[in-house]
């Protein structure tokens, strides 16, 4: 796993929704925005699987997420790669699910998507394009 530098953090603090890409097993890509990620520590972020469809089967699948984000005042972007753990139960599960009432009580939080970063790229156009951050 790989510790998140903190522009990175401070870009996807940022950014709302948030853009995610899953793909099946045979490769089909599938890109969503999430309205609720939470940074858990430098290496893991949590998502509120609220209402997943395609996403939901593709990790069930295929547990490799893409996370991209974008600030417009620092021009900064970066892509976020991680492994996924989807938990139905549990101590994860119980934190989401308070986190998620806590903003709406109506959402149905049905499952928690552990992230821990695996690699982390810069997203923005130039020279740097492409280049591995972390």
């Amino acid at each position: 796993m790989v510790k998140m530098p903190a522009e990175v953090r401070e870009t996807l603090e940022k950014q709302k929704p948030i853009p995610i890409a899953t793909a099946s097993k045979s490769g089909v890509p599938n890109v969503v925005f999430v309205g609720l990620l939470k940074i858990v520590d430098d290496e893991t972020l949590m998502l509120a699987d609220n209402f997943f469809n395609k996403t939901a089967q593709n990790l069930a699948e295929n547990p490799k997420i893409s996370i991209l984000c974008y600030n417009g005042d620092t021009k900064k972007s970066f892509q976020i790669k991680g492994n996924v753990t989807v938990c139905k139960e549990g101590e994860n599960f119980d934190q989401m699910r308070a986190w998620v009432h806590g903003i709406n009580n109506k959402l149905p939080a049905k499952s928690c998507v552990m992230v821990k970063i695996t690699e982390i790229y810069n997203a923005m156009w130039g020279p740097a394009a492409g280049k591995q951050v972390a």
